[in-house]
């Protein structure tokens, strides 16, 4: 079991990463899940089948082909509808760019919109005790993420739904984190000032800077089986550190 670290001027005490706090949001892909064999097929892979070499070439990563981390969309998040075309006309628009034939693009559009999506996600196994013991103690759970239109879904598909009061995904919000727009759904979820809601995730700006600048407080998850690489830079005013989430609720002396 870990422990948080208090590092740097102001950061959060072990012990007292609850006190005060009605709500805690947290981010969902690395945080709580991860993904698990058999991978999605990737673009590049999708465009070769098709013989559309020059187009794979050129293509890029296919997890940067969304929208940047901070975007406002809210223009394309009027629906569920309108949300779905612009993911797809993006990627119609890459693919033109690349050299698809014009009578290609929006079918290997549609085909590589839904190889994106065939994820198959893993609980972390600290998630399930962990958020019980957080409604053990009445607080509210709202997941936030820069997902889908559908992270409600796949929250409950990968069985938390008895354990998450609501869901706040970009997509609906308008906007990615760390935009403040989707803070502020997140503590319209919550029904908390930022003051007494605690964000736990493991990225960096999306997940501690971004919330930590409209008032709230955060929890960096640096798991040590992370995703992501590199050194966890210092901690901010009103941050902790934590290698598990049981130390949301059960802090080493």
């Amino acid at each position: 079991m870990g422990a948080a670290r208090a590092e740097g001027a102001g950061a959060v005490a072990d012990g007292a990463l609850l006190d005060g706090v009605d709500a805690v949001a947290l981010d969902f892909y690395g945080t709580l899940v991860r993904m698990v064999p058999p991978l999605p097929p990737t673009h590049d892979a999708v465009l070769r089948r098709r013989g559309l070499h020059t187009a794979a070439d050129q293509w890029g990563d296919m997890w940067s082909t969304g929208p940047a981390d901070g975007e406002d969309h809210r223009e394309h998040s009027v629906s569920e509808a309108a949300y779905r075309a612009w993911e797809v006309d993006r990627l119609r628009r890459r693919a033109l760019d690349r050299g698809v034939p014009a009578d290609m693009a929006g079918e290997v559009a549609v085909e590589l919109d839904r190889a994106g999506k065939t994820l198959t996600l893993e609980l972390f196994p600290d998630v399930l005790d962990s958020l019980a013991r957080l409604r053990g103690r009445g607080l509210r759970i709202v997941v936030c993420s820069n997902w889908f239109w559908d992270l409600d879904r796949a929250v409950a598909a990968a069985g938390l739904g008895g354990l998450v009061d609501s869901t706040v995904s970009s997509a609906r919000a308008g906007a990615r984190k760390p935009h403040p727009l989707i803070y502020r759904a997140v503590l319209e979820a919550c029904g908390t000032t930022p003051g007494r809601t605690l964000f736990v995730g493991d990225m960096w700006e999306p997940d501690v800077l971004g919330p930590l600048a409209l008032g709230m407080r955060a929890a960096h998850l640096h798991r040590p089986d992370r995703a992501v690489e590199g050194t966890a830079p210092p901690l901010p005013r009103g941050a902790a550190r934590i290698t598990t989430l049981r130390t949301l609720t059960d802090p080493v002396p």
